[in-house]
């Protein structure tokens, strides 16, 4: 095997396999879908990562996408690259948190018949989810549940009909997500159970367990204290960049 290590033969070997790579098998892609347009970040020098968003064809501008990341330089540097080419920034920071291994189970004695029932997501639940999440409501949402239902870890309770009732899922960078509880199915230790029931998938399927709370989610953030989650020093920081062409 020839194993290349000259810079100019590595660019005119990508060029040409991007040149000949199959029609079929490219992912379609959407500007608008900040969902799955996005972006982990982590960097030990917050200059190398304020040169990466610098550098050409690293980062697609010309789309809506989002940026996340616990450090709080990458508010900061992103704001600075976004304004100089001219994007809005919305950001959004939330309490870091990660479920501890020791947190006990709740009795599901009461889930073991038919109704209610502790179970998964499918993909005919996208609608509901997409419905009750504060930040969905529209396409290209819908399109990022089915996504996240289909290849990472979820848990629900289902009612006699078997509709969800209380459930959370997983992200594409193995983020706890869409905890919720419709509101008739409340005071019930639903979402307890629900948390708690991922967190121990996660954790046996080599995932970490960890999550995110907006300040003023009071309900969410005494479930997690009753659970023994530890609240991280830093802070979870996501930034939604939007170019010029598709603000207003």
């Amino acid at each position: 095997m020839l194993v290349l290590n000259c810079s100019i033969k590595l660019l005119t070997l990508e060029k040409m396999l991007k040149s000949h790579f199959p029609e079929s098998l490219k992912a379609e892609t959407d500007n608008l879908d900040h969902y799955t347009n996005a972006y982990a970040v982590f960097y030990k020098d917050f200059r190398a990562y304020q040169q990466l968003l610098e550098e050409h064809d690293v980062i697609n501008w010309d789309q809506v996408f989002q940026i996340q990341g616990l450090q709080n330089e990458v508010c900061d540097v992103s704001n600075a690259v976004a304004n100089s080419k001219q994007l809005g920034v919305k950001l959004t920071s939330f309490k870091a948190v990660q479920f501890s291994p020791h947190s006990a189970l709740p009795d599901t004695n009461a889930l073991k018949g038919s109704s209610p029932r502790l179970t998964y997501l499918n993909t005919a639940d996208a609608d509901l989810l997409n419905r009750t999440w504060s930040r969905g409501g529209n396409e290209q949402c819908l399109r990022y549940i089915v996504k996240l239902i289909s290849c990472f870890p979820s848990v629900c309770v289902r009612d006699d009909k078997g509709n969800p009732v209380s459930w959370s899922l997983t992200d594409q960078f193995a983020t706890m997500c869409h905890g919720y509880t419709l509101p008739e199915h409340r005071r019930k230790g639903y979402s307890q159970l629900v948390a708690l029931t991922l967190a121990r998938k996660l954790r046996s399927q080599g995932f970490p367990c960890q999550g995110n709370v907006l300040d003023d989610n009071t309900a969410s953030i005494s479930l997690l204290k009753n659970v023994r989650a530890e609240f991280l020093p830093c802070r979870f920081h996501r930034l939604i960049l939007t170019p010029a062409a598709f603000s207003g």
